[in-house]
């Protein structure tokens, strides 16, 4: 049986003639920049998020390059991250002109461990960016009291993580800023790129919609130097449909979840850790499901389910402090030892909520056949 990492199509068919009677009015409307469609759609997604405002813009990349932006942070100013996630995370810091600091990882969550970002605190720090990897919440209530003690700017990467929780908490609402990706494979993605920015301060969500239509205050008339970071209103329909169906998708990804952590337990697969939740990460959205897979195995377990035709994929495989293009951060390995390790191991399987468990039989009982023999 082939399994696929990832299928829009089956999820697209629940919702298509609503998503085309929306594309088809936004059409006859002409209006493609601004407008209602955005407005509504930034209502209900700080509505979703818990957050007072939010500001659409291009993509979950340019949410956090504006978010800095805003923030006044630049050249000679320090931001503390993880090294173990997407690029843009790290790519926004160095765009606006700032240097990454790096901290390692917890081995359980793979988020940023709190215990090793005070260390890396200097006088040049300005913020502190914590990744929700996976769709799991980065431990918040750590985070933001190291920040509060330091007058750190938080800004929370919830690109994998639109609806988890940490302690209750929405991610997205605990830090300054909350920076969102809709991109296709996430969540709630749209139909190419686009990306929010929410926030609970008021002003600084109007300076968020001013610079992301080229800091321009009034016609013409620029206070900042901002950029062209507006979403399109035909992807803020697109997205609004989408968003009545999002708890369904992200509990369809639990129930997956919890199927993958029972077979992998009635296969008894040896070698591979499954995925682990946290205490306080009380509501987990599961982006992916990535397993570790020990003792060099990873790689050959890979070739070995690509022969089967089974989905799987490398997220991510070489931390951040490692990239060529980072060099001049003068990371080398054995910097970040536990990011490093799970860069070798982790392998994410198959979670998409219209995934079947007869699928997920078939990608453990492959794994097993590997593992076990």
């Amino acid at each position: 049986m082939a399994v696929p990492l990832l299928d829009l199509k089956p999820q697209y068919q629940t919702m298509k003639e609503e998503i085309l009677a929306e594309i088809a009015a936004v059409c006859e409307s002409q209006q493609f920049i601004g407008g209602p469609k955005i407005e509504k759609l930034e209502k209900e997604i700080a509505e979703y998020c818990q957050a007072g405002y939010g500001c659409g813009v291009t993509s979950g990349s340019d949410a956090l390059i504006i978010a800095l932006m805003v923030s006044g942070i630049g050249a000679g100013d320090e931001v503390i991250t993880t090294p173990f996630t997407f690029f843009a995370t790290v790519g926004a810091i160095a765009r606006v002109g700032a240097t990454p600091v790096f901290a390692d990882i917890d081995p359980v969550t793979f988020n940023i461990d709190p215990a090793k970002i005070e260390e890396k605190i200097t006088p040049r720090t300005k913020a502190i960016i914590p990744v929700h990897l996976f769709g799991q919440a980065a431990d918040m209530d750590r985070v933001i009291a190291i920040a509060k003690a330091h007058d750190l700017m938080v800004l929370e990467d919830c690109a994998q993580a639109i609806g988890a929780e940490c302690n209750g908490k929405r991610v997205g609402s605990i830090g300054d800023f909350g920076a969102i990706s809709f991109f296709p494979s996430k969540n709630l993605g749209c139909f190419g790129d686009g990306g929010m920015v929410v926030t609970n301060d008021p002003e600084k969500a109007a300076l968020l919609k001013c610079f992301r239509n080229h800091g321009q205050g009034s016609t013409y008339v620029h206070k900042y130097v901002g950029g062209n970071f507006r979403l399109d209103a035909l992807q803020a329909a697109i997205l609004s449909i989408k968003l009545r169906y999002l708890d369904s998708w992200s509990d369809a990804r639990v129930a997956n979840g919890k199927c993958y952590d029972k077979l992998f337990a009635e296969y008894g697969v040896k070698g591979v850790t499954t995925p682990r939740v946290a205490s306080y990460a009380n509501r987990m959205i599961y982006n992916q499901y990535s397993i570790l897979v020990a003792d060099g195995k990873r790689d050959a377990l890979r070739a070995f389910l690509g022969e089967r035709q089974i989905g799987c994929n490398v997220y991510y495989p070489l931390p951040l402090h490692l990239q060529e293009c980072f060099a001049y951060l003068g990371g080398k390995e054995g910097d970040y030892p536990v990011s490093e390790k799970v860069a070798k191991e982790i392998l994410a399987l198959p979670i998409y909520p219209e995934s079947t468990d007869d699928q997920r039989r078939e990608v453990v009982s492959a794994i097993a056949e590997f593992m076990n023999r």
